[in-house]
């Protein structure tokens, strides 16, 4: 079927478009050139705002975390049902919904991808099920590395970088993953020996690896294999005063090659004033805007309840005693890596928690470059997805901004750079950081844009004075060309894929790995990898391959 999107103000800044208005066509779920027939169906958003579907880069919607999550806050579930209607299926849940209210609520903001960035390559068979019970966006998973047994022995062993890539590569085909990720390098196997920290130059206490060792590596290996990704970071000393070190430390440790910091407001806490807590934003800030190989993704804290999720078991334990409700679970798999969860409650009212909301907004603010930062609250842990809208608004609007920020524990406003910060971010910068840039960093050459062959995965929404409103609810959402989304209401449910790169590695390293499982995992080799099959279905497209781009060894 032929569609035309008639007179709308498109965004689309992989094609330099800013607020022109312009007609859209798209044909069979794809964007096309102007055609010279009549179009089948017609649609009339003369000023309504048009924008590629929505992509969050780092969510963590699937796999055992999530599902403890929801195990262990069952009160979430109780207090947040929703009911089934006609064609939408019952759910529960705010802060870790139900996985069809997962997909159902990103797509009612316009979303229409997402990444969850923390799968266990021994858990990921559970992960992608969960994911593909997730519908009207399409998945892809980043595979942790960097605290199991196997790539640690090999950096204690000074193996040559071939080998590293070789597991490397083997590693993201034999868990149908797009990257890879690495959370605090090396920390939680220090954990399982009695280490409660690892800074970036400290040898781990069995392997004697350092963090650095382990990022200067893995930042290698996907350079070389040319994995669009760049390694994703949770950095060292999560959330402790005076992180900014192992954080500028960890930028310095990729050598100049690509790297992304996840969460960075997280990770970006200095020790001045008197109670020894901190905003080092701007020394953050300034390092990105130095250094082009590094972007960031902010990971906002909002108010209110939450539960943190994190495979950062040596963190997790360090914070437990904060726990709100007075409870929290931690768990192991295979020996090679695990997660804690605690729940939290964010205060306004709490100096910490209120400096940390403004440190993430000066983050935000202080990136020069759109294109190298993006809009994340590292979905559950500083907030629910469903607060994007009203993060977008304090981007955009500076006197909402400071409004919020008067309402915050008095000593914020004396600890932050934040009231004299002007920046208001245009909605072709919005378009960036919440589509073309995440498209652009994942290699997803058909998302993110409106541009001929592009999937047809589209936002029109209502322009409206208020951006959280104007953001919380679209009038129309397309996915891969069918509409899903009408007047703000969910219309039709559609099955997206996985996202997945496959480089090439020689085929020698299964028989090493192959030895290994038989000595040290519950399942073989064999039984490990997962079949491109089991991602497929009924109505479920399977695999979207995303290209590597081999050639680049130096």
């Amino acid at each position: 079927m032929l569609v035309k999107l008639s007179g709308g103000t498109v965004y689309d800044p992989k094609h330099g478009i800013d607020g022109e208005v312009r007609d859209l066509y798209f044909r069979d779920g794809r964007m096309i050139a102007p055609p010279a027939e009549s179009p089948d169906r017609e649609y009339d958003v003369r000023g309504k705002v048009v924008m590629a579907g929505g992509i969050d880069i780092h969510t963590h919607i699937g796999g055992g975390k999530v599902n403890l999550s929801r195990t262990l806050l069952p009160e979430d579930h109780r207090d947040h049902p929703e009911l089934s209607e006609e064609g939408r299926r019952s759910g529960s849940g705010h802060v870790t919904p139900s996985t069809f209210l997962t997909g159902y609520r990103y797509s009612e903001m316009g979303y229409t991808t997402c990444f969850e960035p923390a799968l266990l390559p021994s858990n990921a068979r559970h992960a992608h099920m969960e994911l593909g019970d997730t519908p009207m966006v399409d998945k892809g998973g980043y595979a942790l590395l960097g605290n199991d047994d196997f790539l640690l022995g090999m950096l204690a062993n000074g193996e040559d970088q071939a080998r590293i890539n070789d597991y490397v590569a083997w590693t993201l085909n034999a868990a149908r993953c797009v990257a890879i990720k690495v959370v605090n390098p090396g920390g939680i196997n220090a954990f399982k020996f009695n280490g409660r920290k690892l800074d970036v130059d400290e040898q781990g206490p069995h392997y004697g690896v350092t963090p650095r060792n382990i990022l200067a590596r893995l930042t290698r290996a996907l350079h070389d294999l040319g994995v669009p990704h760049p390694l994703h970071v949770h950095s060292s000393n999560l959330g402790v005063p005076g992180n900014v070190a192992s954080t500028l430390d960890t930028i310095r440790a990729a050598e100049g090659l690509p790297i992304h910091l996840t969460h960075v407001q997280f990770h970006s806490y200095g020790t001045e004033g008197s109670r020894g807590f901190s905003s080092a934003a701007a020394e953050i800030a300034e390092a990105v805007n130095d250094n082009p190989n590094v972007s960031v993704d902010v990971g906002q804290i909002m108010f209110g309840q939450t539960v943190t999720a994190s495979g950062d078991f040596m963190r997790q334990h360090a914070q437990h005693s904060h726990a709100h409700p007075n409870k929290w679970v931690g768990m192991d798999i295979e020996c090679d890596a695990g997660c804690g969860v605690v729940p939290f409650q964010y205060r306004d009212e709490n100096f910490v928690n209120a400096l940390q909301w403004a440190i993430g907004l000066e983050i935000f603010l202080q990136v020069a470059d759109p294109w190298r930062v993006f809009l994340t609250t590292d979905h559950p842990n500083g907030g629910p997805f469903t607060s994007y809208p009203h993060l977008i608004k304090l981007l955009m609007d500076r006197s909402f901004r400071n409004d919020n920020l008067e309402q915050l524990h008095s000593d914020v406003a004396d600890h932050s750079n934040l009231k004299a910060m002007t920046r208001e971010y245009s909605l072709y910068e919005v378009a960036i950081l919440t589509r073309a840039g995440p498209a652009q960093i994942l290699g997803l050459s058909d998302r993110g844009h409106l541009g001929e062959g592009a999937a047809a995965d589209i936002a029109v929404y209502d322009h409206k004075s208020d951006p959280e409103e104007m953001f919380a609810r679209p009038s129309l959402v397309f996915k891969d060309g069918e509409p899903v989304i009408e007047d703000g209401r969910l219309v039709q449910v559609r099955w997206g894929g996985t996202h997945a790169v496959e480089p090439e590695y020689d085929a020698g390293i299964e028989n090493r790995l192959s030895d290994y499982f038989e000595r040290y995992h519950t399942v073989r080799l064999e039984n490990f990898k997962i079949g491109a099959d089991e991602l497929a279905g009924p109505q479920r497209p399977g695999i979207l391959p995303v290209a590597t781009a081999r050639g680049r060894q130096e």
